[in-house]
């Protein structure tokens, strides 16, 4: 197959980089298509990759104000060519399903999210806390570019989504059937540790919509231990809110933060997550999770089994959810196993498989009248 992969930008790290990792380690000698690539920014081993970033790369300012170019993005993505590939795959989470492939390519979208800010504007301005005179200006921009997504998305020939959660959107916003296909966790990499200690544990991004606001004021109520591992510019204000019984250590190296997850008494997830990866690496752990009851936790939590699950983002939800955790008795045996469905390995199997089916139907359609 000559493949080519295509990814919305390159300029920070995040969820959607971990897939295109391994997309990249699937198809090594792919091409990645991308808007912008901030080569400083990213790791070391994304130089060894054939990058070709599009006429916004050139431009000043665009690396670290990305989201002020967003008018622009249709277009770049537009102009790619192609011709060529027997498969592109899009690695979607703004506006790099919208490329134009030829008749005879076939188009896969591994689509983490439709575009959160067209699709769910008012929340969206909600947490960002935009002025009245911001929202005048955005809203009925914002309203364009959903047009636009909404008919690129017919130019795709398939869609994966990757949670239950995802797929109802994508069957909402675009009319569109997909199959889910969970991202790849790096599952390998936690194990239990022979303890566990009392403390409770956050690892996020200290942002609004994380929700991590809740788990300070629940935690501030029962007193119990919280540590919370992650950085952002919430983080002033988290602290301020919290008692001395909520400890914030900041972003730590990889070894620490598996050591605390692999020893906290259970993982707090109050956030409504696409998917969240988080949950899986601490159930590889071996620890339970406690998260809200929503989106991509309804995936990866199993109430009762792996974890427990809470119904409204409210700090008394999540104070009964706590004390129905110190109730209850978990294996880590069967924590792990569920972790397992969410390997590398389950996702490149999986993801390699649906590619062959759809390429083989592709063919078999292209085939002329009357052959084989």
């Amino acid at each position: 197959m000559n493949v080519a992969i295509v990814h919305d930008w390159l300029n920070q790290m995040g969820g959607a980089e971990g897939v295109l990792e391994v997309l990249m380690d699937m198809y090594p000698d792919a091409p990645l298509y991308t808007s912008i690539y901030w080569r400083e920014r990213m790791p070391d081993a994304y130089r060894h990759w054939d990058i070709r970033t599009s006429f916004m790369d050139r431009w000043p300012l665009v690396k670290r104000k990305h989201q002020v170019f967003l008018p622009f993005y249709p277009l770049a993505f537009e102009r790619f060519d192609f011709a060529g590939y027997d498969v592109v795959i899009s690695n979607k989470s703004g506006f790099c399903h919208g490329i134009i492939t030829p008749p005879e390519t076939l188009h896969i979208c591994y689509c983490l999210t439709p575009t959160r800010y067209l699709w769910d504007t008012a929340n969206y301005i909600r947490r960002e806390g935009l002025g009245k005179l911001a929202q005048a200006a955005l809203v009925p921009f914002l309203a364009q570019l959903r047009m636009w997504d909404r008919l690129a998305a017919d130019r795709v020939d398939a869609f994966v989504a990757i949670s239950e959660a995802v797929r109802q959107r994508i069957a909402k916003y675009y009319r569109r059937d997909s199959v889910v296909i969970y991202p790849p966790v790096h599952t390998e990499r936690f194990e239990p540790a022979a303890k566990h200690d009392d403390y409770y544990l956050v690892v996020s991004r200290l942002v609004p919509y994380k929700r991590i606001d809740l788990a300070v004021e629940a935690f501030n109520r029962l007193g119990r231990p919280l540590v919370i591992i992650g950085e952002g510019r919430d983080r002033k204000a988290l602290e301020a809110l919290a008692r001395p019984n909520v400890t914030f250590l900041g972003r730590l190296p990889f070894e620490q933060v598996r050591d605390h997850m692999a020893r906290c008494r259970a993982l707090i997830f109050p956030g409504l997550e696409d998917f969240g990866i988080t949950p899986v690496e601490a159930q590889a752990a071996g620890r339970p999770v406690i998260a809200f009851a929503g989106g991509g936790a309804l995936d990866t939590v199993q109430d009762g089994r792996t974890g427990i699950l809470f119904r409204e983002q409210t700090p008394e939800s999540l104070m009964e959810a706590v004390a129905r955790c110190e109730q209850a008795e978990f294996d880590a045996d069967v924590l792990r196993a569920n972790a397992a469905r969410f390997s590398v390995e389950q996702f490149r199997r999986q993801l390699a498989a649906f590619v062959e089916q759809q390429l083989a139907r592709r063919r078999q359609s292209l085939r002329p009248m009357g052959e084989g």
